[in-house]
C-alpha cells in the first residue's frame, strides 16, 4: 500500500521532517513511519506492536493508521489509552488537527461520549477501575484501540486484567511504546511473547525503530552527557561522619548512594554549581536555537522548590515548577512548551507526561536509576525539530548513570522468565521507580531521616557521547570544563563526535606541555586511604571555618585553591591537601 493515499497524494518519504511541524500533524511521513504503515496494512493484524524511540513520531504513525481505518470503514470508533491526563489532551489535540474528534474529558460516570466525537481518550487507571464499562463501549462499535506506552498496562495485576477485559472485543488494537521493557516480569497486555534460544520469553514487536537508527536518520538529537563529580561529606544515622568523592570506584554501593544523595541536597554547593554550568550550556545553545529550554528532574517537592530558587538567583528568571499535586500542572507544561522561558523543574517526572520539543538541556537531579526511567527521561530531550539540534544532559558521575548513558543505543525487549534481579540492571532501585510513579512523599521523608548531608563540592569530570568518554576533568569554571560547555548547539552527530575528539586532543596537549615535575618526597604509589582521610579532614575544617565566618563552603575552597594552588579537592594530591589544611590552621590562629 502506498502512503500517497493518506492525507493527500504526492507525499515524499524523507527519513526526517524537512522542517518543524506541529506535533502529530506532519504532512509527510518519515521513512520508518512509511515502512511501518505499509507493513500494517499489508498484514492487517488484529494486534500490532510498534516500538519506536522517544521523539521518533509514534503519534503521527498511529493517527495515520486510525484515519485510514476510518476512511476504509474498517472501524467507526477510536479509543486512545494513555498513561496520564496530560497525554490524553495531547492526543486529542493532535487527532483534531488530522480530522479525528476525540474527547479527552470523558469520565467513567458519563457512560457514553458525545455524538460529536468519534471516540475518547482515557487513562490506564480509568479503564482498570471500570473495565466492563469500557468493554461495553468497545463492543458497541467497530473499535480501534490505540494503547500509548503499552508497558504501563503491566503496572499492576488489576490493570493488566482490566485492560484485557475492556479491549478484548476490539476490531483492531495498536500498541505503541518507546521503552518496551519493564523493571519487573509482569506481562504486558496484547503483547506477543516468543521464546529465544535460551528458552526465555521476550516481547516481540511487529515493527521496531531504535535510537541508533533514528540518530543516523537525523530523526532524533545526539545526546551529550556532562558528568560532574566532587567531594561529599555526610553524617550517617549512627552519627558517623563520612566523606567520599562522588563516583569513586573503590567505594561500596551504599557509600555511592549516600554520596549521590549528598550531591543532590540543595543546601550544598554541588547542585548550584551544576545548575550554573547547565545554564551556561543553555545560553550557548540558545545562540543558534533561540527558544531552547532546560528541565531539571528533581527527587521531591522540597528539592524542586529549592532548585527553582537557585535557578532564579542564577538566571534572574523564575522557572516553571511542575508538581504532581498541582491542578495547573498540565497548563503550565503547555505554557512552557509554547513560550521561551529558560527553565522548568519537574518532580520525579514520569516522563511520558512531559512532552516539550524545545527542551535541549537537562539536569538529572534524582536518584532513580532504572533503565526504564532513565530511557524515558532522556527521551524528553531528543525530539528533533530541525536537523542539527543537540541535547545536553548534566548528571552525577556515578557508576549506575554512567553505564546507562553509555548504553543509550542498546535495544531491550521485555523478558517474562528472567530473575527479578538480574545482571542486566533491570532490577536497579525498583523501589525508587515505584516511588517515582506514585509520588510517595512518606517514603521521601523516611529516606531523608537516614542520613544528614553536610557538605558537597562539584568538579567537572567528563563528557559521555556515543559510547565514548571525553575530557580530562577540571575545576568548575576551568578551561577544561568551558571547552565542552561552549560546543555549538546546532551540530549533527558526526560533527559532535569530531568536535569532542578535537577538544580531548587539545586538553591532552595542554597537559603534556605543562609542568611534569613530581615532588621528590611524593610516594611512587598513591596511598588512597591517606587521601580519603585528608579530604575528610579538610572538609570538616572548611565547614568549621564557614560556620565561623559565614562564607559559603565553595568560596572557602576557591580561596584555598587561589592561595595554595592545585586542582579541585577530588583531584588534589597529598601535598596539596596538606598545604590547604595548614593554610586553614593559619586562618584559625589569625595568621595572614
Amino acid at each position: 500500500m502506498s502512503s500517497d493515499t493518506l492525507f493527500g497524494a504526492g507525499a515524499a518519504l524523507p527519513p526526517a521532517y524537512p522542517e518543524h511541524a506541529a506535533w502529530g500533524t506532519a504532512p509527510k511521513l518519515r521513512q520508518w513511519q512509511s515502512e511501518a504503515l505499509e507493513k500494517y496494512f499489508r498484514d492487517s493484524p488484529s494486534d500490532f506492536l510498534a516500538v519506536a524511540t522517544p521523539g521518533a513520531g509514534k503519534t503521527t504513525f498511529a493517527l495515520r493508521v486510525a484515519t485510514e481505518l476510518v476512511d476504509r470503514g474498517v472501524v467507526n470508533r477510536v479509543t486512545i489509552v494513555a498513561p496520564t491526563d496530560h497525554l490524553k489532551r495531547q492526543w486529542a489535540d493532535a487527532a483534531a488537527r488530522v480530522g479525528l474528534a476525540i474527547d479527552p474529558n470523558f469520565k467513567n460516570a458519563d457512560g457514553r461520549h458525545g455524538g460529536a466525537f468519534i471516540g475518547v481518550a482515557v487513562t490506564y487507571a480509568q479503564v482498570a477501575s471500570k473495565p466492563m464499562l469500557h468493554r461495553a463501549k468497545t463492543e458497541a462499535a467497530r473499535t480501534l484501540v490505540i494503547l500509548d506506552e503499552i508497558h504501563h498496562g503491566g503496572d499492576a495485576l488489576s490493570w493488566g486484567d482490566g485492560i484485557r477485559e475492556a479491549f478484548d472485543p476490539a476490531v483492531r488494537r495498536l500498541a505503541l511504546t518507546g521503552t518496551p521493557f519493564r523493571s519487573d516480569t509482569a506481562a504486558i497486555p496484547f503483547v506477543e511473547y516468543a521464546e529465544d534460544r535460551d528458552g526465555i520469553r521476550r516481547s516481540k514487536a511487529d515493527f521496531s525503530y531504535g535510537y541508533g537508527q533514528a540518530l543516523r536518520d537525523h530523526v532524533v538529537r545526539p545526546v551529550m552527557f556532562m558528568a560532574y563529580s566532587g567531594q561529599m561529606r555526610w553524617r550517617t544515622s549512627a552519627g558517623e561522619e563520612m566523606a567520599a568523592s562522588l563516583g569513586e570506584a573503590a567505594v561500596t554501593k551504599d557509600i555511592t548512594a549516600q554520596a549521590w544523595r549528598t550531591a543532590l541536597n540543595p543546601t550544598g554547593e554541588w547542585i548550584p554549581s551544576v545548575l550554573t554550568a547547565a545554564d551556561k550550556r543553555l545560553t550557548e545553545v540558545r545562540r543558534t536555537v533561540h527558544d531552547a529550554g532546560g528541565m531539571v528532574i528533581a527527587t521531591d517537592h522540597d528539592d524542586a522548590r529549592a532548585y527553582a530558587g537557585q535557578l532564579k538567583r542564577i538566571t534572574g528568571e523564575s522557572p516553571t515548577v511542575i508538581l504532581s499535586d498541582d491542578a495547573r500542572a498540565s497548563s503550565k507544561i503547555e505554557e512552557f512548551s509554547t513560550g521561551e522561558k529558560r527553565w522548568m523543574v519537574a518532580v520525579r517526572m514520569v516522563s511520558e507526561g512531559v512532552d516539550v520539543p524545545r527542551l535541549a538541556v537537562g539536569v538529572y537531579a534524582t536518584s532513580t536509576a532504572t533503565p526504564l526511567f532513565f530511557a524515558q527521561a532522556v527521551g524528553r530531550y531528543v525530539r528533533a525539530r530541525r536537523r542539527g539540534e543537540t541535547a545536553s544532559i548534566f548528571l552525577p558521575s556515578v557508576p549506575n548513570l554512567m553505564a546507562l548513558a553509555n548504553q543509550l543505543e542498546v535495544e531491550r525487549d521485555h523478558a517474562l522468565d528472567r530473575p527479578e534481579k538480574d545482571d542486566e540492571g533491570f532490577g536497579l532501585e525498583d523501589d525508587l521507580l515505584e516511588a517515582a510513579n506514585r509520588e510517595d512523599k512518606a517514603s521521601d521523608s523516611l529516606a531523608k531521616q537516614k542520613f544528614e548531608a553536610l557538605e558537597s563540592q562539584a568538579s567537572f569530570d567528563r563528557v559521555l557521547f556515543d559510547g565514548g568518554e571525553f575530557g580530562t576533568g577540571g575545576e568548575m569554571g576551568s578551561e577544561e570544563e568551558l571547552d565542552f560547555l561552549g560546543i555549538p548547539g546546532l551540530l549533527d552527530a558526526d560533527q559532535v563526535g569530531h568536535l569532542l575528539r578535537q577538544r580531548q586532543h587539545e586538553q591532552q596537549s595542554r597537559r603534556k606541555s605543562g609542568p611534569t615535575v613530581v615532588p621528590a618526597d611524593e610516594p611512587a604509589v598513591v596511598d588512597h586511604r591517606r587521601l580519603t582521610e585528608l579530604r575528610g579532614q579538610l572538609a570538616k575544617n572548611v565547614s568549621a571555618w564557614a560556620a565561623r565566618t559565614g562564607m559559603p563552603h565553595g568560596q572557602v575552597h576557591t580561596e584555598l585553591r587561589r592561595q595554595c594552588g592545585g586542582p579541585a579537592v577530588a583531584q588534589a594530591n597529598e601535598d596539596q591537601l596538606q598545604r590547604r589544611l595548614q593554610k586553614l590552621q593559619d586562618w584559625f590562629i589569625g595568621k595572614k
